[in-house]
């Protein structure tokens, strides 16, 4: 019996870490393309293209100076309420995902509100 309470809650344990994500800040994303992890950062300027209803967020800086491009796909935008490209210009927030290299830039596409909060420290 003592050995399963402990087994278990070492699986719990892990379970836990695992699903944890590594914070950073977006100064330090450019070295950590091909992670999945949560970036906070403040959105300098944003972009709605029509009529595919992309949405850009520029993290760190304005474009094309950002240091983070956070893209919202047309197909996934139906899923945030509000408008992000409004909701999150000139705020402080975390966005969760996998970094990628596009074009040379740091990029994280979103199709999950719930991999972007509003930064409240």
């Amino acid at each position: 019996m003592k050995r399963i309470l402990i087994l278990a809650s070492l699986a719990l344990f892990l379970a836990f870490n695992a699903s944890a994500q590594k914070m950073i800040d977006v100064k330090d994303v450019s070295k950590h393309v091909g992670e999945t992890l949560t970036v906070c950062g403040k959105v300098f300027s944003t972009k709605l293209i029509t009529p595919s209803n992309m949405t850009f967020l520029d993290l760190g800086g304005f474009h094309p100076d950002q240091l983070l491009t956070v893209v919202i796909k047309g197909e996934d935008r139906s899923k945030f309420t509000g408008q992000p490209e409004v909701d999150f210009k000139d705020k402080a927030i975390c966005v969760t995902g996998t970094i990628i290299d596009y074009k040379g830039k740091p990029e994280i596409v979103l199709s999950d509100p719930k991999d972007i909060k509003l930064d409240t420290k």
